[in-house]
């Protein structure tokens, strides 16, 4: 019987191997859903940057910021539904797009995955807010800043309303 469709995907924040929430594709990789490629990059440069929480975001604006060190899994359609309801795209937090990425080291070979990008409706605003300035990787140093959602602040409210609070401060 032949193998059900697998999506490429292409990780570069808390979903990454040491990071917060990377338990979720440790748990997808035990029950066949998913499995690890390797370490990538993306082919064009983003932006990635941090927002409110320690939230990582790849901005959906090829060509600016850096080319962007990641992870990349093919992930069953099961396992998909899993990583998108905890990127939480049916709310407009991040929304899945493609991407192109090549294994490290291998820039001649090109991979059409797909990856979460800020949505559409904050994301150039976030780059605008951090002064266009972004990351080439999310390592152990932005990761220490990240807040899982059952540990913020009381009084923090939904995450669309916590960063349109983030986009319009001042400080």
């Amino acid at each position: 019987m032949a193998e059900a469709s697998r999506t490429l995907l292409f990780s570069y924040g808390t979903l990454k191997q040491g990071h917060q929430n990377h338990f979720l594709m440790q748990d997808l990789i035990r029950k066949k859903d998913a499995n690890f490629l390797g370490p990538y990059v993306t082919h064009q440069s983003h932006p990635l940057v941090i927002g409110p929480h320690g939230i990582p975001y790849l901005i959906n604006l090829p060509g600016c910021g850096h080319r962007v060190k990641g992870e990349l899994y093919s992930v069953s359609a099961q396992g998909l539904v899993r990583v998108d309801e905890l990127e939480g795209t049916s709310i407009g937090h991040y929304e899945r797009l493609p991407i192109q990425v090549c294994e490290e080291g291998k820039d001649s070979v090109l991979v059409a995955a797909q990856g979460y990008f800020a949505h559409r409706s904050f994301g150039e605003k976030l780059w605008e807010r951090k002064g266009k300035v972004g990351l080439a990787e999310f390592g152990d140093k932005e990761g220490k800043e990240y807040v899982r959602k059952e540990d913020r602040a009381p009084g923090s409210g939904c995450i669309l309303h916590d960063i349109a609070s983030f986009i319009t401060s001042d400080d």
